[in-house]
């Protein structure tokens, strides 16, 4: 069975928990942005959390499917429709063979997650169907034309009453453990950190969260050999500002790190709008 892409949006990929455990051979973890959101997607639909979902972008996607499939959309709320007709967001909805299904632009959030009941069954590279921007790993970015193949159902998809939707970050609040270079920066940088009034810039994207705001002042010239980056470091390049690395991040970077922001707190942090406010808390050091 395979589902066509009518429009694909702004920037929509597949997506799944990710490849976790290669930063040795410099391959990112990739997977969702928000982890909750493709876990329920999964749920509604009756897969397993592992299955690969679609990831869509702002402004969702239009796909078109071969056979009668089970679909559910989590994440942002935005609305559904199956051959214009307004459907189910957060539930499962049965869509039959040749049925246009719209995902359409996010009223709230950033990222919607487009699951089928067998999941997207595209090639694995390292264990995982992800998209990894970054490194290129993974199928393309989805285009006008592609067809994805989509795998079995393996079981029911879920009753679903009630859904609680949690509401847009705002301001977004990032907890930060501080380390391993903070001796980088000047001794008030850590309080200006916690003490300022940042927002998202329309510049970030899968790989970081990259912040306006006052710029955090260094205590030493020049840069440090490169070194290992996880998941939720907040790298500070020569501007002074900000950068909260998210899944598609560089497993190595030579500029410091002041802090890390725990994995718990990032789902949010997908779902930021650019301008969002944003506030560090301080949560100890590492």
């Amino acid at each position: 069975m395979t589902v066509t892409v009518i429009s694909a949006g702004l920037l929509t990929t597949v997506q799944d928990l990710g490849r976790p455990g290669h930063a040795h051979l410099g391959v990112p973890r990739s997977g969702a942005l928000d982890q909750p959101a493709h876990r329920l997607a999964n749920r509604l639909v009756g897969n397993p959390a592992t299955a690969a979902t679609l990831e869509t972008t702002v402004l969702g996607c239009t796909l078109r499917a071969d056979r009668a499939v089970t679909v559910a959309v989590a994440g942002a709320p935005c609305a559904v429709r199956v051959d214009g007709r307004p459907a189910a967001w957060g539930a499962p909805v049965r869509l039959p063979a040749g049925a246009v299904l719209e995902v359409g632009p996010a009223t709230r959030g950033v990222r919607s997650y487009l699951a089928f009941a067998g999941g997207v069954a595209a090639d694995p590279v390292l264990g995982s169907r992800s998209t990894d921007l970054l490194s290129g790993l993974g199928p393309a970015p989805l285009a006008p034309g592609d067809a994805l193949p989509l795998g079995e159902p393996v079981g029911p998809a879920a009753g679903v009453d009630v859904l609680p939707v949690p509401a847009p970050p705002e301001p977004l609040l990032l907890p930060v453990l501080f380390g391993p270079r903070e001796d980088w920066f000047t001794a008030r940088s850590p309080a200006v950190l916690t003490g300022s009034d940042y927002r998202v810039s329309p510049t970030s994207n899968r790989i970081g969260l990259r912040l306006e705001g006052p710029p955090l002042e260094r205590a030493r010239d020049g840069e440090l050999p490169s070194e290992g980056m996880v998941l939720g470091a907040i790298q500070v390049p020569p501007d002074g500002r900000p950068v909260v690395f998210l899944a598609d991040h560089p497993t190595t970077g030579g500029y410091p790190v002041i802090g890390v922001v725990p994995a718990a707190a990032l789902p949010a942090a997908a779902q930021a709008v650019p301008g969002t406010p944003v506030r560090f808390t301080p949560a100890g050091r590492r």
